[in-house]
């Protein structure tokens, strides 16, 4: 592993029996994606998160697909995780909180998280159909979970309408949670507060 502070850049490298996956993050890109998963449906909403955070974003990840698309998937969240942990360092002058709630068509999402240091995931999040693409559905929550236990991060999704079409709650979910992230990465640059506070009173996150 590897970080640049001055950047907040990070990359990572996981290799296990059954997956291998590299993954690069940029805090303060543009929003500029390169994904290859091997799962299409996830590769969709990892391209989504990234140009809705504008945090830029390279997977590239195999894995034993010919088994399921589980340890792919799970994988991936946890090295997305780490390296948003690597790459925020102290987490000196960020905003830390972000929150935003996300209309898609018949959809209403809410997500909220705290980059407090803290492990915390609720989501309300039910699917009714078994997969997306090569995407099983149950993994969505199991994403997310496993991405804010290696961020070390509390997440909440909530959902003002589910609606009926599963692709539009699961992207809804993805790009809140991009915008959420968005403004908690994002550095204060207030008049009325130290930009270069660790944004607790206790001093430390």
């Amino acid at each position: 592993m590897s970080k640049d502070n001055a950047k907040r850049t990070a990359k990572i490298t996981r290799e296990t029996g059954e997956t291998r996956i590299s993954l690069e993050i940029n805090l303060d890109g543009s929003g500029e994606s390169d994904i290859s998963t091997g799962v299409g449906f996830l590769d969709h909403m990892l391209n989504l998160l990234a140009w809705h955070s504008g945090i830029d974003l390279r997977v590239k990840a195999e894995g034993d697909l010919n088994v399921d698309a589980h340890h792919t998937i799970e994988d991936v969240g946890i090295a997305l995780g780490q390296a948003l942990a690597e790459a925020l360092g102290d987490k000196r002058g960020i905003e830390r909180y972000g929150y935003f709630l996300l209309p898609m068509d018949e959809t209403m999402a809410i997500a909220a998280l705290d980059l407090s240091g803290r492990i915390y995931y609720v989501s309300d999040y039910k699917p009714v159909r078994d997969s997306l693409g090569e995407m099983p559905t149950d993994m969505v929550n199991h994403f997310f979970y496993s991405l804010a236990c290696e961020a070390r991060l509390t997440l909440h999704f909530k959902f003002m309408n589910q609606g009926e079409n599963e692709h539009h709650k699961v992207e809804a979910m993805f790009k809140a949670f991009g915008r959420a992230l968005r403004l908690a990465v994002s550095i204060n640059r207030s008049g009325s507060a130290d930009p270069g506070r660790i944004p607790s009173t206790k001093g430390l996150l």
